[in-house]
């Protein structure tokens, strides 16, 4: 499996509602978790490990929409010459680099590229999520310490 297939199935697995998925191969061995409430799924694949991601998705594909549905619909309401920064990851949303540090960015705020705007740990790594625009925060999306699907989106950023 290579890095491609690796990234493929943790986009699947943050997007189907899976909470774990193990797959094991003759040398290889991959287990993806996620923070979400299990949601319990059982396939058997005979061979290729590409056709298992095709039956899974059709079992939980609703649990995505209901969930991702309302932040979505949140950006369209306002004006749509805002850029949303969405997540690269799953993984849990932190706006500080610790419980006594200075929050990263608030609303309001002026940002450049390559600003950190927040933390995302996944799997014990945490990830500083850089601006890739430079702007002033309109609104930011996602609750402190939340988990954060792949692909959600974060910040609101009017482009300057």
């Amino acid at each position: 499996m290579d890095i491609k297939q690796i990234q493929d199935l943790i986009r699947f697995v943050s997007k189907s509602g899976v909470n774990e998925v193990s797959i094991e191969q003759n040398d290889f061995k991959i287990t993806i978790k996620t923070n979400q409430a299990p949601t319990y799924v059982t396939a058997t694949v005979p061979q290729a490990p590409a056709q298992a991601p095709q039956p899974a998705a059709t079992i939980p594909a609703e649990a995505p929409v209901h969930i991702n549905a309302p932040a979505d619909v949140a950006p369209a309401a306002d004006t749509s010459n805002y850029i949303t920064v969405k997540s690269p990851m799953i993984g849990t949303f932190y706006r500080s680099a610790g419980p006594d540090k200075p929050l990263f960015v608030n609303v309001g705020d002026e940002i450049k590229e390559g600003s950190v705007l927040c933390i995302i740990e996944a799997m014990k790594l945490f990830n500083e999520i850089e601006s890739e625009v430079s702007g002033r925060i309109v609104k930011i999306l996602a609750d402190n310490a939340s988990p954060v699907e792949y692909d959600q989106p974060l910040f609101l950023v009017e482009p300057m």
